[in-house]
């Protein structure tokens, strides 16, 4: 006769199928941190490109510096340079524009008084634009301009894309009747004001 006899595996069981789920949970949440990481890395370059953009090409925030455009602008005044309006039309007269300064490089914001083909007459304090004397309102009543030559008065000719530009504040600028006529490229934009 034969006994039979119960065996019992009294060896380690192993828990592995549980272990999945929780790498599965681990990866899962890595890959979703990954994923914000990246979605934020993405946002900061596009608002930083759109910024670099904006900016550069349609408008920009200026600081004035100097008394040079009294009483029209003032010293530390904040305003907005338009970039991008001189793509679709010319500058015109009266326009006050921030310009790359050629007798230093640096900025500065000044009032177109001539466009192209223009002339200007500096002559006893006022200012003789194609012959006509300028009505100039935005300045202070009594304002006088003179020419910053060695003679009483000056006759400057506007060529093909140079402007003459003038500082409101007549007697504290250093404008066009320095240096002379500022080619078009040098001109920025507007003021918005």
């Amino acid at each position: 006769m034969s006994a039979a006899t119960q065996t019992t595996d009294s060896g380690p069981t192993l828990a592995r199928p549980a272990a999945f789920p929780r790498r599965r949970k681990v990866n899962s949440a890595m890959r979703s941190l990954l994923k914000q990481v990246f979605q934020c890395l993405a946002l900061t370059v596009l608002a930083a490109g759109s910024y670099l953009v904006i900016s550069h090409f349609f408008l920009q925030s200026v600081k004035i510096v100097g008394r040079s455009m009294l009483p029209t602008l003032s010293d530390s005044q904040q305003y907005l340079l338009n970039r991008w309006v001189y793509h679709f039309r010319a500058p015109q007269s009266s326009d006050v524009v921030v310009l790359r300064d050629p007798s230093d490089n640096g900025f500065s914001v000044k009032r177109i008084i001539a466009t192209p083909g223009d002339s200007v007459y500096l002559k006893d304090g006022s200012v003789y634009l194609n012959g006509r004397k300028l009505d100039e309102t935005y300045l202070v009543p009594g304002t006088r301009t003179f020419s910053d030559a060695n003679s009483p008065d000056q006759l400057i000719l506007c060529g093909k894309d140079q402007y003459f530009l003038l500082g409101d504040n007549r007697g504290n600028s250093i404008d066009s009747r320095t240096y002379g006529p500022v080619p078009r490229g040098n001109i920025l934009g507007p003021i918005i004001r």
